[in-house]
């Protein structure tokens, strides 16, 4: 296994839709399999193929909390095929929107077929955390960020900060090797 990059925003690629996968081949489990590994050191308790750069319609999943425990879930060509009339809010955050969180209304359950990491196809029902996760998910699958179903106000200005950010940590990458190791030294 290895851990893949993880793209942020405002990366052109995260905007772009994903293919669907033929089959679950090994291949794809070994996509999942890296998927999931860097999902767990991000931390994190979702991750869509875009986010590491490829667009293929795969996404993981692993929530364990007080309330919710799936263990791994892999899915490949995850699709909804029903949802509740109510909707719930969830703060929500997201690995390629660093340090950014925001309140995002979604149907409270959802259900989805997809297919296994066997190459079987499922249906599973979700609720709570893990119906907004799937969605959440999905969503990127699509091109679409939680920042996207937000104010444009508020998008516009997690943007912004994002791409000082990114442009803060390019500078640091140009400093001398010593200066770059006393601030590595000071972030421990």
């Amino acid at each position: 296994m290895a851990l893949l990059p993880i793209l942020t925003a405002p990366d052109p690629r995260l905007k772009k839709k994903s293919q669907l996968v033929k089959a679950v081949d090994a291949q794809t489990r070994q996509l999942m399999d890296d998927m999931l590994e860097t999902m767990k050191a991000a931390p994190g308790i979702g991750l869509a193929a875009p986010q590491v750069g490829v667009l293929k319609r795969v996404i993981v999943l692993e929530i364990e909390r007080e309330d919710t425990s799936t263990g791994p879930l892999f899915m490949a060509n995850p699709e909804i095929v029903d949802v509740s009339e109510e909707d719930a809010t969830y703060n929500e955050g997201c690995l390629s929107v660093p340090e950014h969180y925001a309140d995002v209304v979604r149907p409270a359950k959802v259900t989805v077929r997809y297919l296994d990491r066997d190459n079987v196809q499922r249906e599973l029902s979700c609720d709570g955390l893990l119906a907004t996760c799937v969605q959440h998910e999905i969503d990127h699958l699509d091109g679409i960020l939680f920042i996207d179903k937000i104010s444009a106000l508020k998008r516009s200005m997690i943007l912004r900060k994002l791409v000082k950010a990114r442009k803060e940590k390019e500078r640091e990458g140009d400093e001398p090797a010593s200066a770059k190791k006393e601030s590595e030294h000071a972030a421990l």
